[in-house]
């Protein structure tokens, strides 16, 4: 597993908690909740990615066996 994408994701993590600590100050707790929830969906699919690739991997490894 590359350690880029773990910190492309703490990263992330970390400026949309800025982002929605600004917009709550600000009270705009909807826009906040858009934006965490953003952030979420962007983080799954980061996730969904490496999962994906990390079947197709396991699955070559067993093909090669068979």
């Amino acid at each position: 597993m590359n350690i880029g994408i773990l910190f492309k994701i703490a990263a992330l993590g970390l400026i949309v908690t800025v982002i929605c600590q600004v917009l709550k100050k600000s009270d705009r707790d909807d826009i906040a909740t858009l934006v965490s929830l953003i952030g979420l969906i962007l983080v799954l699919t980061i996730v969904v990615q490496m999962v994906g690739n990390l079947f197709e991997e396991i699955y070559a490894i067993f093909e090669m066996y068979s």
